[in-house]
């Protein structure tokens, strides 16, 4: 990597820099969102309400693998702490929606405006999401100053001890209990009206600034820090915005299944999101979607085979945890045969050419 002046981003050599670092034009995530709109409404349309809540899962994990893809795909470090931030999101949400009498009689520890008052969908999503963002600051001003191995351990204690604190805090969040009475209201259409502007904001980020110079330190750690580029900052920025899409996904998901116990978003759930982010490619933005596309796919077919299907009178059916056994032989045969992931780092895009103005004005770089 190198320093360069503004002038050099005038010339045709910064497309080469621009393919180098993966900054993708406006078509990536036009085109992303328009096949998801496509999968959203052909399952409308010839589906079942079987098939309307399976897609609706898909894109609830797709903006939490979203979430994910903005921090560790940019920064090249990967965490374990990210379904940390969902369950908070999802708790949150719970809080403020469900009916005051349960709260008074299960969650009394709430703060009184909380506790006496319900509020509406709108309202914990927002708290959601700005709660994440507090404690991702608050965490990310230490784990964002180590490097490899420790940052991921780090972040995997994080998981561990609010998971711990979460089933234990019974009279915060009913324990091992499950909250009851969160309002429902996701549906496709809403999940990906939310995933249609999660992916423009990881785009958005991906183009920017900020985003440039944090896949710069991916790259380099050394010739970033050679260039000025503060690598603690770089990543805090992205640490934050990643939980606070993380927090909205755990709101979604609360609001999709309308209870929650601390165990639906530990180790299951966090297995499931990094598989998804690796198997497409935890590299480009489209990996990330493809990820959660194909690995939806595949837990949903491998349920159906455990279900069964009746020949002559037998009943033909794979085993009882077929579902996790297929997504680690999925997952072990991407790292062997496609380490880069089935999008192989690159990003989608609907029409060729040199990348649009927009990404280049927005992905310059200047460093005093």
């Amino acid at each position: 990597m190198a320093c360069f002046p503004q002038t050099h981003w005038q010339n045709g050599s910064d497309m080469n820099m621009l393919k180098k670092l993966n900054v993708p034009s406006m078509a990536t995530p036009i085109s992303l969102i328009l096949v998801l709109v496509l999968i959203v409404a052909l399952t409308y349309a010839l589906g079942g309400e079987h098939q309307h809540i399976t897609v609706t899962e898909m894109l609830v994990r797709m903006i939490a693998v979203v979430g994910i893809y903005i921090f560790v795909g940019n920064s090249g470090l990967l965490s374990f702490g990210h379904v940390g931030f969902m369950c908070v999101g999802a708790y949150t949400a719970a809080w403020v929606t469900v009916a005051p009498l349960w709260k008074q009689m299960m969650l009394f520890a709430l703060p009184e405006v909380l506790r006496t008052q319900a509020y509406g969908y709108e309202v914990s999503l927002i708290l959601a999401v700005l709660i994440c963002m507090v404690l991702a600051l608050v965490l990310g001003a230490v784990i964002m100053r180590l490097s490899g191995i420790a940052s991921t351990i780090t972040t995997f204690g994080f998981l561990v001890v609010l998971n711990s604190v979460f089933s234990n805090w019974s009279s915060l969040t009913a324990g091992t209990s499950s909250i009851i009475g969160i309002p429902v209201f996701v549906n496709p259409f809403w999940a990906v009206l939310v995933v249609a502007v999660c992916i423009l904001i990881a785009w958005l980020y991906q183009s920017s600034r900020h985003g440039l110079m944090l896949r710069a330190t991916r790259e380099s750690e050394p010739a970033a820090k050679a260039c000025g580029i503060s690598i603690v900052k770089m990543r805090l920025v992205s640490f934050v915005l990643s939980a606070g899409i993380c927090g909205l996904a755990g709101a979604m998901y609360a609001h999709f299944v309308g209870f929650l116990s601390p165990d639906a978003l530990y180790l299951d759930a966090t297995f499931i999101l990094l598989a998804m982010l690796i198997v497409g490619g935890m590299q480009s933005l489209t990996g990330a979607v493809l990820g959660a596309v194909v690995v939806s796919l595949l837990i949903e077919l491998l349920r159906l085979a455990e279900d069964g299907v009746s020949i002559s009178g037998h009943l033909l059916a794979l085993p009882s945890g077929s579902q996790q056994l297929g997504l680690a032989a999925l997952l072990g045969l991407v790292l062997l045969f496609r380490p880069d992931g089935l999008s192989k780092g690159k990003e989608l895009t609907a029409w060729r050419g040199r990348v649009g103005r927009f990404s280049n004005r927005r992905s310059k770089v200047f460093v005093n």
